[in-house]
């Protein structure tokens, strides 16, 4: 049994099976197999979060080979408490070792390898320089998938992080902005999310005026006034899952140009959700949103994708913009927020993280889309 303040733990199977997975799907994308450096990869595959430093820690990952985590002796105490290590091997190096001589015989020594993206580059040149006849890419590149369909009990952690951003804004909707620095509010913001659970803010955006018509304005000495437009942005982690959300509201009554702009995201967010489903490429649900203010001639005002993919970070693949081909199945979770923005004047976006389901999709914000009026 479960609650949102009690989610279903993970199990060393659990890591056991993804671990599988990610060899399995290096080996039918033609690699030798997966390195993982610290950082939301290895926390995904394994329930291990060490800190990334000079020291070389490396989740070795191969189809048909055990799993094999090479970490540092000092360090080895504490991935022996991970909930995934009873599904790997342990390999440790003591300081004044060469690290490269543990990891190298793990790898096959002209494979071409797929890497977590921020593995540090020393380690990578320090595998190269071992094995020269070895290959890497980056695991976007390689697996954009490896990380994109959630099981039921991640899904239930971004559910429980979603509902805590939706109770954070209904909350700041009943501060005052006018007369307040933007950095206040933000700061509001930040306290909400973890008043509602949440471990860890990773961004707290309010655009005010014109402000708003930067996507990602960080919050400032701005003073917040009656008429303004102010786009809020917030998420971070809760339980080791990400939310992110956005609404846009006005100070005071807003004017009927304002109101317009709102209603034509509104209605191009409604579009990009209702295009969700089983089987359509991500650039469809881009396509949907953007033809709607591009209907309406704001198309150049809408100037960034319209969503990305979310877990246990709060960006990561797959992505909603042209191009992007992959496919959309079951349990992938991202988000959809088109915006306008009118350099000078004003900005607006509205974004839900949405699930893919069997048959459609699911938004995991519930909160109203219409532009809210504050004081």
């Amino acid at each position: 049994m479960s609650s949102p303040n009690q989610p279903v733990p993970f199990t060393a199977d659990d890591y056991r099976a993804r671990m599988a997975r990610a060899a399995e799907s290096a080996a039918d994308a033609g690699l030798a197999g997966v390195l993982v450096a610290p950082g939301p990869d290895l926390v995904h595959l394994t329930g291990y979060r060490p800190v990334n430093t000079e020291r070389l820690t490396l989740l070795v990952l191969r189809a048909g080979e055990d799993p094999v985590l090479v970490v540092p002796t000092l360090e080895a105490p504490d991935a022996e408490q991970a909930v995934g290590s009873p599904a790997l091997t342990l390999r440790d190096w003591t300081d004044g070792k060469d690290p490269y001589a543990v990891a190298a015989p793990l790898l096959d020594a002209d494979g071409r390898f797929g890497i977590s993206d921020n593995a540090w580059a020393m380690h990578l040149l320090g595998l190269q320089q071992f094995l020269p006849g070895t290959s890497y890419v980056s695991l976007t590149e390689a697996l954009p998938m490896l990380r994109a369909v959630k099981d039921a009990a991640e899904l239930e952690r971004l559910a429980a992080a979603g509902a805590a951003a939706d109770a954070t804004y209904e909350e700041i909707l009943k501060v005052r902005f006018s007369g307040r620095k933007e950095a206040d509010v933000a700061a509001d913001l930040a306290a909400l999310l973890k008043q509602f659970g949440h471990s860890q803010v990773d961004f707290t955006v309010v655009g005010s005026g014109p402000n708003g018509a930067n996507p990602h304005h960080e919050a400032g000495d701005r003073t917040i006034e009656r008429g303004d437009m102010v786009v809020l942005d917030f998420g971070g982690l809760k339980h080791g899952y990400g939310s992110d959300t956005s609404r846009t509201v006005h100070v005071g009554e807003p004017t009927a140009e304002e109101q317009r702009v709102h209603d034509i995201v509104r209605e191009a967010q409604e579009a990009g959700c209702r295009a969700v489903r089983p089987g359509i490429a991500c650039q469809e649900i881009d396509r949907a949103a953007r033809a709607v203010i591009t209907e309406f001639g704001y198309g150049e005002r809408f100037i960034h994708r319209t969503g990305h993919g979310i877990g246990v970070t709060t960006h990561e693949p797959p992505y909603m913009i042209e191009g992007e081909e992959q496919l959309l199945v079951p349990g992938m979770c991202f988000s959809v927020e088109p915006g306008i923005y009118l350099p000078g004047r004003f900005g607006v976006r509205i974004e839900d993280i949405v699930t893919v389901t069997d048959d459609g999709g699911r938004r995991l914000n519930t909160t109203a889309r219409e532009l809210a009026v504050v004081e």
